[in-house]
């Protein structure tokens, strides 16, 4: 028989100090009798840049999903933990007589609903994001009230879109008006915040890790070791499974780290710690999100693929065009297959993270079936730059509040920030109005 252990233990050795999971032994007896669900829902917002082929993204019926348009295939397998939602509107991106620069008001206020001000100066103007609202309150209860994390570094000076701040179109996550909350977009610092020195761990322990290339996990393998003999055969396949996790990470990382240093002896540029394969970038990045929700050590996280306006070529499925190029395609049919290939690229990665969120599970369900995974892009057409019908899948269940499986169409134009509203209000933080809500969203709960 486990003993009760209480639920912020964390494994401890040499300077560090590693969370971990919900064990049933940080649960009393008659709460895994009964299967208690989970407090709290965790949320994360996932946008793409340049908006998506609408007509080979949008389900052409309604009700329960059934066969996938070509860019939501790659979510076959999960079609009963997802919703498609058409006809949700950002119209305070629009222009409003303010002239171009869409891709700049399609992310900063993608989760803000506030039409920002048009400068490129330091008097920059948006709103609280809907993320930020949801950190206020769930924030409190983890050692991180939020995690932004994205593939594409982004400046916060300067013009980068027709007389808009850099600061608008690399950010969707604002703590207020002025303050955009920079992304993290080298895997190792996110590593290194989760698990390493941001975790606690000292600068010379770190630097003794990585001298004689330790894992993060061998300086706290002897307390992992006195609490596994403390737990009963399902809990120890949990903390198996966990730092499995956390190790995997770690080599692909350090995988990562010795191929780049091999191209910087043979001449190569100082390597940045970015991965050149965008892929595997999205993919560690999901990872750490996962495992971040995991262990609790925060409840809300944003995902940029990249800032709106990316030019990024990919070369790994055969688009060695830009992006923002092809998403300006003039209906024409080369530029059209190559857009499409780039938007399922990028669900082919949605679903890999969903699929890692339901391999993760709990008492009573997965982490996806209790997670609320908002995907999609502030513009629709990229070719039109419009901010209507925008391209939004809802996944998980939001611990079993969450009806899903259906495609959902709504009338256009019906505020984007009414399903923020809705989502606030199942982690137990009600408010009457974000940006140009309305209400609630009738219909997905």
């Amino acid at each position: 028989m486990s003993l009760l252990i209480p639920r912020r233990t964390v494994l401890r050795g040499l300077g560090t100090a590693i969370s971990l999971p919900l064990l049933e032994a940080m649960l009393p007896l008659n709460a895994i009798a009964q299967s208690v669900r989970p407090r709290t829902t965790r949320v994360a917002f996932m946008f793409v840049p340049n908006g998506i082929d609408m007509e080979n993204w949008t389900p052409g019926y309604e009700g329960m999903l059934g066969d996938l348009p070509p860019i939501l295939q790659p979510l076959a397998d999960l079609r009963s933990k997802i919703n498609v939602l058409t006809g949700l509107t950002q119209h305070n991106a629009f222009a409003l007589g303010d002239g171009p620069g869409d891709h700049a008001r399609s992310t900063a206020t993608w989760l803000t609903g506030v039409h920002i001000k048009k400068t490129a100066g330091s008097d920059i103007r948006a709103g609280i994001s809907a993320d930020q609202v949801a950190a206020l309150h769930l924030g409190k209860q983890t050692r991180f009230p939020s995690l932004e994390i994205g593939c594409e570094r982004g400046a916060i000076a300067g013009d980068c879109d027709s007389g808009y701040s850099c600061a608008y179109s690399s950010n969707i996550s604002w703590r207020g008006e002025a303050t955009p909350n920079a992304k993290e977009v080298n895997p190792r610092l996110v590593f290194e915040r989760l698990f390493g020195t941001g975790a606690g761990e000292d600068a010379e322990s770190r630097m003794r890790r990585e001298q004689y290339r330790m894992s993060i996990l061998d300086l706290v393998s002897e307390d992992a070791s006195k609490l596994r003999n403390q737990l009963g055969q399902r809990d120890q396949r949990k903390l198996d499974e966990y730092l499995t996790g956390v190790r995997e990470v770690e080599r692909r990382l350090q995988k990562i780290e010795t191929q780049q240093m091999k191209e910087v002896l043979a001449g190569a540029p100082r390597p940045t710690g970015v991965p050149s394969d965008f892929g595997e970038h999205i993919r560690l990045m999901g990872d750490m999100m996962v495992l971040a929700f995991q262990a609790d050590l925060t409840r809300v996280c944003t995902f940029m693929y990249a800032n709106d306006g990316s030019n990024r070529p990919y070369p790994t499925i055969g688009v060695s065009d830009g992006h923002h190029d092809m998403s300006h395609h003039g209906k024409n049919p080369e530029k059209l297959a190559k857009k499409q290939r780039i938007d399922r690229f990028h669900t082919e990665q949605l679903a890999y993270v969903l699929k890692k969120l339901d391999s993760v599970k709990e008492l009573d369900g997965s982490l996806l079936d209790h997670s609320m995974i908002v995907y999609g892009a502030g513009i629709s057409d990229g070719d039109r730059h419009n901010h209507d019908d925008l391209p939004i899948l809802v996944a998980g269940g939001a611990a079993g509040t969450l009806k899903t499986g259906r495609h959902i169409k709504y009338p256009n134009h019906t505020p984007m920030n009414n399903l923020f509203l809705s989502m606030l209000d199942r982690v137990g933080c009600p408010m009457d109005k974000l940006g140009d809500s309305t209400g609630k969203l009738q219909g997905l709960f």
